[in-house]
């Protein structure tokens, strides 16, 4: 397959220069780009209909972007770079017309980078200060507030979106309004309990009906991927507890994956097993934090507390292995950090006993409510092909016909070696992803059924160097977290810090489905969608 989509590649961009490897990698010119990219998108021998991650990246004489693109039909994948050697006034061909999900990613490019993409309709920043001075992820960005001081007066409100074009060379500049002056807008965030995190929604209204939202973030970005460049290959783990902190196992899990296979590093059989029950738990974890919020958003006080009962059963199996309950820094690179308690196997064993019946009260108090069914079902629809095209994968991407678990895609752990079922609805509205992730509840208990009692002896770790240096390449895996896929991206130099490392976060596409998803809906609707989609702001932001 990969000698197919490289010819495909190479009659449209015959300049286009190619690397094998793993997964296929073409660099190709940014005038062929779009060309390349909508050929692969719709030739049905690759089909390319899911843009995984999109990356910026400063390559020292030039700057550029890496896109990961796979074929949710087909399962293959193919890697595409693109650059320009333009560092003063870097422009390059925007996707967004291509890939939903291109449209935020393109944002956050600029807003790190100072690339502008042509085609795209709002190139505004999208973390930072739309008045913030340079381009903080470039490798020659003085931090110096002397030389590119940081804002510190009330950030100005813009109704106006830059848009760029690309005409006879030459790059002309337009702006289309966000917002009429007639408008009524109000701001639901950046603090407000249904966010869910410091998060607003500018929402355009007439009378109850939403006309139009517009995302902020960037209210908690600590610019964690930056940091990254300063940190040794160990240390740059414990910023990733921090991003869906209710995912702390599989993103952690995810960034060690990907160190591992770019060190060719075997992970003990023991160590493989305690990380798939380990990211089970917190999966059920975060689903039961999800019931509790969700409920209570929409009025349901008592659904909250037997939310929190049942998922405090699982912190407290997590603090006797662990020694955390919210953060977790168990998962190190080549296994886990210390053997499991001598209670976790009874803890366990007892918790997924006793989970099962009190599922059918939260069925009784809730689901089977008239009032939530009311408000849920065919509230915020979204379809299957806009749940592909905007990546929102996980439950809601489930929940909307689309199989993207990656544990079925691309096993890892030792989820090859249990049964488990995909749970997939097609109403694609906030009822069915709420039942998909109570649904999962069941089958993560009988994965870790089918585990706790076939935990191999042995090591818990493989042993390392204390200096741990990634040999020269791009490297990146991905996992099964709570709320979609999570992935790290690593590209190396050989150097013991990474040059550039990128997560590939699964809520931003759940925050960028919130706009379509609420338009004609009512105000009180947009709680539910929001609740449904279950997006945690510092996954946003990072």
């Amino acid at each position: 397959m990969s000698n197919l989509i490289q010819d495909k590649i190479l009659a449209l961009a015959p300049a286009a220069t190619v690397k094998e490897g793993e997964v296929l990698t073409v660099t190709v010119p940014a005038e062929n780009f779009h060309a390349v990219a909508e050929m692969l998108r719709d030739d049905r021998e690759t089909q390319f209909d899911f843009l995984v991650c999109m990356t910026g990246a400063d390559w020292g004489e030039t700057l550029g972007v890496v896109y990961h693109l796979r074929s949710t039909t087909l399962g293959h994948e193919v890697v595409l770079r693109i650059e320009t050697a333009d560092r003063e006034h870097p422009v390059l061909p925007s996707v967004c017309d291509l890939w939903h999900s291109a449209n935020l990613n393109e944002r956050e490019v600029y807003d790190f980078y100072g690339i502008r993409f042509t085609g795209h309709p709002d190139m505004r920043r999208l973390y930072l200060r739309n008045d913030w001075v340079g381009y903080p992820f470039r490798k020659d960005y003085d931090a110096n507030p002397e030389i590119n001081p940081v804002p510190e007066t009330n950030e100005p409100t813009e109704d106006e979106a830059p848009c760029y074009e690309l005409k006879d060379g030459k790059i002309e500049k337009g702006e289309h309004v966000l917002f009429d002056e007639e408008e009524y807008v109000v701001n639901i965030g950046p603090q407000h309990p249904a966010t869910h995190g410091v998060l607003r929604f500018r929402t355009s209204l007439e009378g109850e009906i939403i006309k139009k939202i517009d995302v902020h973030c960037g209210y908690i970005h600590r610019g964690a991927e930056k940091m990254c460049e300063s940190m040794t290959y160990p240390q740059t783990l414990s910023l990733t507890d921090r991003f869906d902190y209710l995912g702390a196992h599989q993103n952690r899990h995810a960034l060690c994956m990907c160190i591992e296979k770019a060190m060719q590093l075997e992970v003990p059989a023991r160590a493989q097993y305690i990380r798939t029950i380990m990211d089970e738990l917190q999966r059920i974890d975060s689903h039961l934090l999800f019931y509790a919020t969700m409920c209570m958003d929409m009025g349901g006080l008592t659904p909250f507390f037997y939310g929190f009962r049942d998922r405090e059963m699982v912190l407290d199996i997590f603090e006797g292995t662990t020694g955390g309950r919210l953060i977790q820094n168990y998962n190190v690179i080549g296994g886990v950090m210390a053997d499991l308690a001598p209670d976790f196997v009874e803890k366990v064993k007892k918790f997924i006993a006793y989970l099962p019946g009190v599922l059918k009260e939260y069925h009784a108090v809730f689901t089977g409510n008239v009032i939530a069914q009311q408000r849920l079902k065919g509230v915020g629809v979204l379809s299957k092909e806009d749940a592909i095209s905007y990546g929102a994968t996980g439950p809601t991407g489930r929940a909307s016909g689309w199989a993207c678990d990656v544990r079925k895609v691309h096993p890892y752990g030792v989820y090859d070696k249990v049964e488990f079922k995909e749970v997939i609805h097609t109403e694609g509205d906030s009822f069915a992803r709420y039942m998909v992730r109570m649904e999962e509840i069941l089958e993560s208990l009988h994965i870790i059924e089918q585990l706790i009692d076939n935990i191999p002896e042995g090591d818990y770790a493989a042993k390392t160097k204390p200096i741990i240096r990634l040999p020269e390449g791009e490297y990146f895996a991905s996992v099964e977290a709570p709320r979609g896929e999570f992935g790290a991206y690593i590209e190396s130099r050989g150097d013991k810090y990474p040059y550039r490392m990128k997560f590939r976060s699964s809520c931003l596409p759940l925050v960028s489905v919130v706009d379509p998803l609420a338009r004609g809906a009512k105000i009180g609707d947009l709680i539910a969608i929001g609740g449904s989609l279950d997006y945690v702001v510092p996954d946003v932001d990072r």
